[in-house]
């Protein structure tokens, strides 16, 4: 019995050496697009706080365009293009330890928002509405504090931020699984390889999404959710960010909302793994005359709701230019 369950195991094992033999072409082909796509397409801006990577498009009003944990100026080029066929000039940004743009010994959202203000004075933009998506919140909050006269609006799209412990305790929780998937972001093999294997775990567990949501939404927006899995890769130039990122959420704090004078949008869904509707609203009641904008539906991805979220988005800043 010992030898034959020996046996079995050798067996396996070979199995499923072959299948990575077998994947590992595909993964050099897929992992060299990624590398490519990541080197063209934006800038390096020398400002005042150091060298910051973004991409710019479109003429009008100026939008910063922040991204969320695991991103670079790549992860919010469709929102971007989106805005730019509305008549926005958008500025994309690699923030802090995010491909381009270096980890510097204060990576906190303050200094962040400061960097910003820098990236804005290099492309001699003087205001500017500010968009914070996910992990992308905390500095634009803090742009919007310590740059008011610059913000000339804040929207905040599932926004990582904080809410008091009353109001945390009923939003949904991330999936035990995310524990699984965390630790293959430091591999671009690995994270490449649970994205074809387990798509679903992904979706869930770091999109925060409920796969059965995505899956109701159709083609096009299954197709959306499966290309920012893609816009993760590759993971090696976002390493310093992830983990500044980790050191962020540990030491997030109520910064005082009531201070913020520009416009504010805030949208959110009551799905959201990383529960962001109870930090969206509790951030909207604190902001004078904010608006929350919340959906039954969609998860952290917004899937299904993106079109309607964006034209929210696009209205709002119109109004406010």
């Amino acid at each position: 019995m010992k030898r034959l369950l020996l046996g079995l195991l050798a067996l396996a094992a070979l199995a499923a050496a072959a299948a990575l033999a077998l994947a590992y072409p595909e993964y050099r082909r897929d992992i060299e697009a990624a590398r490519s796509r990541v080197a063209r397409g934006s800038e390096i801006a020398q400002t005042a706080c150091g060298p910051i990577e973004y991409a710019a498009m479109g003429a009008g009003p100026a939008v910063l365009l922040v991204h969320g944990a695991g991103g670079g100026f790549d992860q919010l080029l469709d929102m971007a293009r989106a805005l730019a066929r509305r008549g926005f000039r958008v500025v994309a940004p690699s923030r802090f330890g995010y491909l381009r743009t270096p980890l510097p010994a204060d990576a906190s959202p303050a200094a962040q928002a400061d960097a910003h203000a820098c990236l804005l004075d290099a492309l001699e933009i003087e205001r500017a509405a500010v968009v914070g998506v996910s992990a992308g919140a905390p500095s634009s909050m803090q742009f919007a504090l310590r740059h008011p006269k610059r913000c000339a609006a804040l929207a905040l799209l599932v926004p990582l931020a904080w809410a008091p412990p009353e109001e945390r305790a009923s939003a949904p929780r991330l999936s035990p699984a995310v524990w699984l998937v965390f630790p293959t972001l430091k591999s671009d093999f690995l994270f490449w390889l649970l994205t074809r294997t387990a798509p679903s775990l992904v979706t869930g567990a770091l999109l925060a999404t409920p796969p059965e949501t995505v899956e109701a939404a159709g083609a096009a927006e299954r197709e959306r959710i499966a290309g920012m899995m893609r816009l993760l890769l590759p993971v090696g130039p976002r390493q310093d960010g992830l983990r500044n990122e980790a050191a962020i959420v540990r030491s997030l704090e109520r910064y005082p909302l009531e201070r913020i004078e520009a416009p504010t949008l805030l949208v959110s869904a009551a799905d959201d793994g990383y529960g962001t509707w109870a930090s969206a609203r509790y951030t909207a009641t604190q902001i004078k005359g904010a608006r929350f904008v919340g959906y039954s539906s969609g998860g952290h991805m917004l899937a299904g709701r993106e079109s309607e979220a964006v034209n929210e988005l696009a209205a709002f800043l119109k109004a406010h230019p």
